[in-house]
């Protein structure tokens, strides 16, 4: 009877307490769940994801810390938040493992493709501008870095600039990830002709030597510092990873960083980030907007990217299959196979996959530099107003 008792008072307080906006939230938890399970879209990701929204909306959640009667209780969940994601821990150490995984033999083999993961960035900087029509700057610049599709770039960005959006922005920076075979294919077939997605791009790889493959992320991490030092934690962390890759000493290490430490570190930070996600925070006009304004970054930075492959075109002999230029923003390696994969379905015998990947890591530089640019422009304009 006692049992049924709290059973009773806690189905009341759900609807003393606005329990449609809980009933609301326990549905986005289920869809999440239910794309991570039945679409296989970032399982890892958004099956926490998920389950973590869920969790945090049951009234007087021991999961998070809440006060009730002047009594605080600590929960699990904001403390994972407070020591992984407010020091911006865990999507650092997350970068280590995402630069482990990537090869940037592609890029070395033909470093011109390096110019569509920056062309892929100007979304953000348009919609940063954007956004701040309707947003404060740190709001407007955290907004803006969604375009990048790069969910550990756009928690440290709106972290460091203090938005009080995070729990959104964070949302639809890994949701956009995971919708990206959706999302992009429509864009890119808008964009280019059949003729040009025919464009055949035979790849001549070249032997990269073991000296320049260990020299690389440690250059890369020099010059973006001196352009951007805001970005140099970010583009570290992302190098380091990959310095452990090529090395050629550690690869046990690499092993475990790619596997074991990327997937540990994306079950927490799914699960933590889930931790902001209270109906309170999350069902406000601003959320809205927020994952309008981003859908339209990551869309902007899609077409930016082929527009500017098509523009090239007009002052090459060698043509370029504009749909490369699409794979330049930072979901990798989602971005490049899916270019490969369109690739594939206009012509059987035109593989696109190296050009796309190479394209695909210029992008995860790119957006991280970006990132480091935002921080940089946004605290100079804010020194300067105040």
């Amino acid at each position: 009877m006692e049992n049924l008792s709290f059973l009773i008072d806690g189905i009341k307080a759900l609807f003393e307490t606005g329990g449609w906006k809980y009933v609301v939230m326990w549905a986005i938890g289920g869809l999440l769940i239910y794309l991570a399970i039945k679409k296989d879209m970032e399982p890892t990701l958004l099956l926490p994801l998920g389950f973590g929204t869920i969790l945090v909306n049951i009234p007087f959640s021991g999961a998070i810390t809440q006060t009730v009667e002047e009594v605080t209780t600590h929960g699990p969940l904001s403390t994972l938040f407070d020591a992984g994601i407010a020091n911006e821990l865990f999507p650092l150490i997350l970068f280590i493992g995402i630069g482990a995984m990537i090869d940037f033999g592609p890029v070395l083999s033909n470093p011109k493709l390096m110019i569509f993961g920056a062309a892929a960035q100007f979304g953000i900087f348009f919609t940063f501008c954007l956004a701040s029509l309707f947003f404060d700057l740190p709001d407007a610049a955290s907004i803006g870095i969604i375009g990048a599709a790069d969910g550990p770039t756009a928690i440290v960005v709106a972290q460091k600039l203090g938005s009080k959006y995070l729990p959104a922005i964070m949302v639809a920076a890994y949701s956009y990830m995971a919708l990206v075979p959706i999302i992009q294919p429509p864009v890119i077939k808008l964009l280019t002709t059949k003729k040009e997605r025919l464009i055949r791009m035979p790849y001549e790889g070249k032997n990269i030597s073991k000296t320049t493959r260990i020299l690389f992320p440690i250059i890369i991490t020099v010059i973006a510092g001196l352009v951007a030092p805001s970005s140099v934690a970010l583009v570290g962390f992302l190098m380091f990873g990959n310095l452990i890759r090529e090395c050629g000493v550690l690869d046990s290490l690499s092993e475990t960083a790619q596997k074991v430490l990327a997937n540990l570190v994306t079950i927490f930070l799914g699960i933590t980030i889930a931790s902001q996600m209270e109906a309170s925070k999350f069902l406000v006009w601003e959320t809205l907007l927020i994952l309008g304004l981003g859908l339209f970054a990551f869309i902007f930075d899609t077409a930016g990217g082929v527009l500017f492959a098509k523009f090239l075109n007009l002052f090459t002999k060698k043509k370029m299959n504009p749909m490369i230029g699409a794979a330049g923003i930072s979901a990798f390696p989602m971005s490049g196979r899916v270019v490969h994969k369109m690739g594939l379905k206009e012509d059987p015998q035109n593989f696109l996959l190296m050009h796309s990947i190479g394209v695909n890591v210029s992008g995860q530089i790119a957006s991280v530099i970006a990132g480091g640019l935002i921080l940089a422009i946004s605290g100079g304009f804010s020194a300067f107003v105040g």
